[in-house]
């Protein structure tokens, strides 16, 4: 993390964070553990204030330079408190000097929320994990040595990956392509106060990996694969002469070796044509898994890392003033997502220690996205998928999980409280 004094750069897949967070899309994300018991406040925040020592970077304020944001050390404390508001509520606020990230806790239930461009989803799990085990190691009195969950060390966690591996490319025709293709866009009634409506449901990961495995596929295309045909029970004749393209990060720390906790990701897109549905899932799967294949070769991996670094190492780029940046990085944010009909990221199978595991119900994690975007992750047999949009109804999400039914597999619904209301 380029440290000068007590300022950081942002790290690259950062730096158009900022310019693009406004309305539905606060760029904030939640990760949730959902224990067995309800959750004790006071010793949550001690822990917490135990865990941010080992992730000091996390404590920052953000800032506005000439050309760039830029994060600066504060000694502000972040503060414990039960959950009262709607989830993935902003936390950057311009002229303001407020942390980046918040915690809370309702009932069972752990909540860690963060703006992007302090860390990607990979990253903040690495010291939500460390916030869960310290709080059940005190909460039931486990004098267990745990090995920590990372072994990376401080200044590990803290450098920026993207500069270490950068190798120079034409990395913004890549980025000017995401823009160039106008895709099918979700819709539906819009909440009046652009409040996130979150959903999930849960399935048994045991029966989800048997359903890919008999489709001779693997979890993460068979997730892609379903989102696409949910998307397609709900489209008209019409609307299927646009293409449905799911964008679906990449951790980057699985092709090159780093222990960031900052952001690493990459992005790949999964562009289907409907024209080529026969009304089979089998040949949706046989498209994401092929184009699968292709983007995550190490050729279009590297090409993907660079494409993040070249408004870094772009000369014109590095002296446009900040306010001109904004404006230009906002304009090009609204024709890339012109680009894409939804998102989908995977954080795989989460690992706890043997000592503090059977505490653990499930975990769960939530991103804002100025339309929708799904988060998937699995706890030993519970698979959950998350979706936080600003619609008021969730029509593809149901389609998902009607189609995960059909194949076998009971679904567990849940939603937040005022959407229950309605």
């Amino acid at each position: 993390m380029n440290k000068s004094s007590n300022w950081y750069k942002l790290d690259n897949a950062a730096k158009i964070v900022p310019s693009t967070a406004r309305g539905a899309n606060t760029r904030v994300f939640r990760i949730t553990c959902e224990l067995k018991e309800n959750i004790d406040g006071e010793i949550l925040q001690r822990v917490l204030d135990e865990t941010i020592e080992e992730f000091p970077f996390f404590n920052c304020v953000l800032h506005r330079g000439l050309f760039w944001y830029y994060l600066e050390d504060s000694d502000l404390k972040a503060v414990v408190e039960e959950e009262k508001t709607p989830a993935c509520m902003p936390l950057y606020y311009p002229g303001r000097k407020n942390l980046l990230y918040r915690v809370n806790y309702f009932k069972k239930r752990i909540n860690l929320e963060m703006f992007h461009v302090l860390a990607d989803g990979t990253g903040a799990f690495m010291f939500f994990r460390n916030l869960i085990i310290r709080y059940i190691q005190e909460k039931h009195g486990i004098d267990a040595d745990i090995k920590p969950v990372d072994e990376f060390s401080l200044e590990e966690k803290n450098v920026d990956a993207f500069g270490d591996f950068y190798s120079k490319q034409k990395g913004l025709k890549q980025l000017k392509e995401m823009s160039s293709v106008k895709a099918y866009q979700l819709s539906g009634e819009i909440d009046d106060d652009l409040l996130p409506h979150l959903v999930e449901g849960t399935v048994s990961a045991s029966k989800f990996y048997e359903a890919a495995k008999s489709h001779n596929t693997t979890v993460g295309v068979m997730c892609v694969a379903a989102y696409i045909k949910a998307v397609l029970m709900g489209m008209n004749r019409s609307q299927k002469k646009k293409h449905i393209v799911v964008s679906v990060p990449v951790n980057l720390r699985n092709f090159f070796k780093s222990g960031t906790a900052r952001n690493f990701f990459g992005v790949i897109s999964i562009d289907y044509n409907p024209v080529e549905y026969d009304g089979e899932l089998e040949t949706i799967i046989n498209f994401v898994d092929k184009n699968f294949k292709e983007k995550l070769s190490p050729e279009s991996i590297e090409k993907t890392m660079n494409s993040y670094s070249a408004l870094e190492h772009n000369i014109g780029i590095k002296v446009i003033p900040l306010p001109i940046k904004n404006i230009g990085i906002g304009f090009f944010d609204k024709n890339a997502k012109r680009g894409i009909t939804s998102s989908m990221s995977n954080l795989g199978q989460i690992k706890m220690p043997d000592a503090v595991a059977d505490y653990i119900d499930r975990f769960s994690a939530f991103m804002t996205a100025q339309s929708q975007q799904i988060t998937v992750c699995s706890y030993n047999d519970k698979m959950v998928f998350g979706e936080v949009s600003p619609f008021k109804t969730h029509k593809v999400m149901l389609n998902f999980f009607r189609l995960l039914t059909e194949m076998g597999m009971e679904v567990e619904l849940g939603t937040n409280d005022y959407d229950e209301e309605q």
